[in-house]
């Protein structure tokens, strides 16, 4: 398993008429987890566009458990609990900060060609930088 975890403050412009974080941007969020838990070994979005992929998101699921207010500043914990093969699948927890459990939730991507828009096996590439947290 490979574990990320990011501070996040809610910003004012991502908070809905109530003051509670806007659902919309749950997906920004996890957003940055994937990204950075990937560009922690080594992956970065420049690089999977060097590689010509693409990755598209295709299920997303979340379950709120308690609203996240203006200006909290949150933590956003990524997992990643498997070997990837056309599509790589994220977890999520975020807490508050009296350390509360939020909101979880998970997302899908599938590795696509971006030029022929077809899904394929991840890279080797990729795979050298993600198999060695679950071989040891």
């Amino acid at each position: 398993m490979i574990v990320s975890e990011e501070k996040i403050r809610v910003r004012y412009d991502e908070v809905d008429k109530m003051g509670y974080l806007y659902h919309g941007n749950y997906a920004r969020y996890f957003h940055v987890g994937r990204t950075e838990l990937l560009r922690k070994l080594g992956i970065s979005d420049k690089q999977l566009e060097s590689l010509n992929l693409i990755l598209p998101v295709v299920e997303m699921n979340t379950k709120y458990l308690k609203p996240i207010q203006y200006d909290e500043i949150i933590t956003l914990k990524t997992y990643l609990n498997e070997i990837p093969k056309i599509r790589i699948k994220f977890y999520y927890e975020i807490f508050n900060e009296n350390g509360d459990l939020v909101n979880e939730a998970n997302s899908s991507l599938v590795f696509v060609d971006n030029y022929t828009r077809k899904p394929m096996r991840v890279p080797k590439s990729i795979l050298n930088k993600i198999e060695p947290f679950f071989n040891s």
